[in-house]
């Protein structure tokens, strides 16, 4: 489907699992995760990029922030991306920047998703059931009401996005286990031909 969308991609977080490395510059084929999350994202009206680690060459034209306090979570990265887009897209592409096949995953979300409808947002659903929150498209002003009701009840630091969606309509499209395989650990990265250096080649 063709959308006006934007695009907020998550590049940050503790990576423990990982001994803490940075995940964006692990390399996939002749790419970066960070590239293909910035592939996905190719026709962004505008694109954000949270939690990018210093010392990594940002994608070009993208705009950079950061949760406050940092490592606080998906909820405060993606609040601080939606607060740096100062005209939003009837869309918001919302990804994680640790998935290989992000492009690919990407088209398969959109093609399964028609034109939105009414809907709050629709996300990605593998063949076990469970949603992919990191791989959405959502309505900006769905998501801003949400996170003005958390804000509401406290702190956003170490609130789940299981929480934020919470009462959304949201259309579950299903889409291949592996086009949405992230890396969570290093035996993943192994499983999923991901080499494990980092890189500051952007996309």
């Amino acid at each position: 489907m063709s959308l006006v969308f934007d695009a907020v991609l998550l590049a940050g977080g503790r990576a423990s699992r990982v001994q803490g490395a940075d995940k964006t510059g692990f390399t996939s084929g002749d790419a970066t995760l960070l590239d293909r999350a910035v592939e996905a994202s190719a026709g962004a009206r505008t694109l954000v990029v949270v939690g990018l680690r210093e010392g990594r060459v940002p994608p070009a034209g993208a705009l950079l922030t950061r949760e406050e306090p940092a490592w606080s979570g998906p909820v405060a990265a993606l609040a601080a991306g939606l607060d740096v887009v100062e005209v939003a897209a009837p869309w918001t592409l919302v990804l994680a920047c640790d998935v290989p096949r992000a492009p690919e995953a990407g088209q398969a979300l959109r093609a399964g998703g028609g034109d939105g409808g009414r809907r709050d947002g629709l996300l990605a659903i593998v063949a076990a059931g469970r949603r992919q929150p990191l791989l959405g498209l959502y309505r900006p002003g769905a998501l801003e009401t949400r996170l003005a009701a958390l804000r509401a009840d406290g702190p956003l630091a170490g609130l789940s996005l299981r929480r934020l969606l919470d009462g959304l309509d949201l259309l579950e499209v299903p889409v291949p286990d592996e086009l949405c395989a992230d890396v969570d650990t290093a035996d993943d990265a192994d499983r999923l031909g991901v080499v494990r250096r980092e890189s500051d080649a952007t996309g």
